[in-house]
């Protein structure tokens, strides 16, 4: 394929897409780890990617997956909280690129509004000013606690926890996040690998909310538009594959979707970027 070919069909993909954007009543939007890349978060893409986000884990030999495992909460707690509590600080600390506004502003013109679903769990998304009501964390969310045992359901802010770690070493020290109930340590409310404790009460309650918000669109009435959302883990693929509806897949490596798909190899911020002058007005 030559270089003009491939440009060409990327222009007349973005066009696709605004076109079915603007005649949409509302707007599903899906993203991934890709979407928060151009904010400057890493997206841990294998272990390469991950140890140099954390080097100090490279030299332990410890993986993403093996890292993101409830089990550290139970044995070693400075160290779970050394990886978590740098992610914490870090997404608190990162502000959204613009692409969340430009999402944002889509949605707000459509008469049904917009709908996130991420794998996420960052809280960007929230932190861009999208309504709560209207978001999906099918992994959880950093920004929340529950119990590591569990003695109960509850899950509760991060809000006033101040994580204190070592990045040299990945660990945490200081006054660590307990449970109020037990005063077992407390851990994020997130999905991680091999998780059996995870307490689903949350999202389960967002989903319930996503549903009916589905079961109220017209037909054909749905866009969705999936942001850096890969196979590797695909929670984010598989629901937009599912809802019925007119597919934009942005994704520089694995842009390709079912028959129909609006394929456009790209990232996240450019290709909303490119779209959003399409859409603009004049």
């Amino acid at each position: 394929m030559s270089g003009g070919t491939a440009l060409d069909e990327l222009q007349a993909a973005l066009s696709e897409a605004a076109r079915a954007i603007a005649g949409a009543d509302r707007l599903l939007i899906g993203a991934g780890a890709g979407m928060g890349v151009d904010s400057g978060l890493p997206d841990f893409r294998g272990n390469q990617g991950f140890w140099n986000a954390y080097p100090a884990l490279r030299q332990q030999g410890v993986g993403f997956a093996e890292m993101a495992n409830p089990r550290w909460f139970r044995h070693d707690v400075g160290q779970a909280w050394g990886f978590y509590g740098h992610r914490l600080n870090l997404y608190r600390r990162t502000e959204p690129h613009a692409g969340f506004a430009e999402l944002l502003r889509w949605g707000e013109r459509l008469p049904g509004g917009l709908f996130v679903y991420t794998s996420n769990v960052d809280g960007q998304f929230q932190k861009a000013g999208f309504p709560g009501q209207r978001i999906v964390e099918c992994h959880g969310s950093i920004h929340h606690l529950q119990c590591s045992a569990p003695c109960g359901e509850e899950v509760w802010p991060a809000d006033g926890e101040a994580i204190d770690v070592d990045e040299a070493n990945c660990r945490a020290a200081g006054n660590l996040p307990m449970c109020p109930k037990c005063a077992a340590p407390a851990r994020p409310n997130i999905l991680m690998f091999s998780d059996y404790q995870w307490i689903d009460r949350r999202t389960e309650e967002q989903l319930a909310r996503f549903k009916a918000w589905l079961r109220d669109a017209p037909p054909g009435g749905i866009v969705k538009i999936e942001l850096g959302a890969g196979t590797a883990v695909p929670s984010v693929r598989m629901t937009m594959d599912r809802v019925p509806g007119a597919l934009v897949r942005v994704n520089p490596r694995e842009p390709d979707g079912p028959g129909g798909t609006i394929s456009i190899p790209s990232g996240a911020l450019g290709a909303i970027t490119r779209i959003g002058e399409l859409l603009a007005p004049g």
